[in-house]
């Protein structure tokens, strides 16, 4: 039976939901290997509706989902991946140059959902309260909107990616989009073709997972 939660009766959470979230949490991948099947626009519509639901400062709600489904600009879009891409090989050199040059860093060829998320700097949306201060708290709270993207995503079996391989501004300028808007992240949305507990750069030996006692100082 679905609980509807009201401010009288909040949901409990019981230990088997606590051990799932976990899990989720655990399961949750950056995907880059797509199969190019539809997702249900109802599952879509889930989705939004995750990321909607995102806290955000002064309740300022400044993420804007941008789907891209034209052609002509999903190419612009990996044309800009591509520069950006050969521009970043530059910087590594020897075993990590050949290491990055093997990645594969994008989904943009097979996913079949695209969505740019852009934040909205100027919107008058909650007043300024609490990004007066700290306005940098208007791109936190899009990328919360993203994560619960995401973990809805991955509950539903589908998989996301994040491509920051790209020019910002030449993103803004292929998608037409107003200039007060800040890309925040390009997203290829789909079903993975493959699940993984580790990271695949965890998996391929870009980098280890770090220990978590280690992010933490007491003061």
């Amino acid at each position: 039976m679905t609980h509807t939660p009201s401010d009288s009766d909040p949901p409990v959470f019981d230990q088997t939901f606590q051990d799932q979230l976990f899990e989720l949490l655990r399961w949750r991948r950056d995907v880059r290997h797509f199969r190019p099947d539809p997702i249900a626009p109802s599952d879509l519509n889930r989705l939004l509706e995750a990321a909607m639901l995102a806290p955000s400062v002064g309740l300022s709600q400044p993420w804007r989902y941008v789907q891209v489904q034209d052609p002509k600009r999903r190419r612009a879009i990996r044309e800009i991946f591509k520069q950006c891409n050969r521009e970043a090989l530059a910087a590594y050199h020897g075993e990590q140059a050949r290491l990055y040059a093997s990645l594969k860093l994008a989904g943009l060829e097979d996913a079949p959902v695209h969505y740019a998320v852009y934040c909205d700097v100027s919107t008058d949306q909650g007043h300024g309260l609490g990004s007066q201060t700290m306005p940098e708290t208007l791109q936190y709270s899009v990328v919360a909107s993203i994560q619960n993207l995401w973990l809805a995503a991955r509950a539903l079996g589908i998989g996301v990616g994040w491509v920051s391989i790209l020019d910002p501004q030449a993103v803004l300028a292929a998608l037409d989009l107003p200039a007060t808007w800040e890309l925040t992240a390009y997203l290829c949305v789909g079903y993975p073709i493959e699940a993984h507990l580790d990271p695949e750069l965890e998996r391929r030996k870009w980098e280890a997972r770090a220990d978590p006692g280690s992010m933490l100082l007491i003061r």
